[in-house]
């Protein structure tokens, strides 16, 4: 898979740096992924939550946060859309961010 922007991760665990890691190892086991569907990420991150339009709902840093990403499995590219605290997170719809 690709990522398409590494770069809001790094800018995400600049003002916590509490999250580097479990963000880098997150990065690290998706490029290295070959989803070509929603069960192939729950066998990956078994509490990943599917959403429609392609979402996906990853609990980082021992559920500390949350990373929401969109998915064009043809084209094998991952989308970061929006990555925060749990607070936060409840204030989006992840399914249209």
């Amino acid at each position: 898979m690709k990522v398409d922007s590494k770069r809001q991760l790094q800018d995400f665990w600049k003002n916590r740096p509490d999250t580097e890691g479990p963000l880098e190892a997150w990065y690290r086991e998706v490029k290295n992924a070959d989803w070509e569907n929603p069960s192939d990420i729950k066998a990956m991150y078994g509490s990943a939550s599917i959403l429609k339009g392609s979402r996906v709902v990853f609990n980082i840093g021992g559920n500390k946060y949350r990373l929401v990403v969109q998915i064009n499995y043809a084209y094998q590219v991952v989308y970061i859309r929006f990555i925060g605290t749990h607070k936060q997170y409840d204030a989006i719809d992840a399914e249209e961010v």
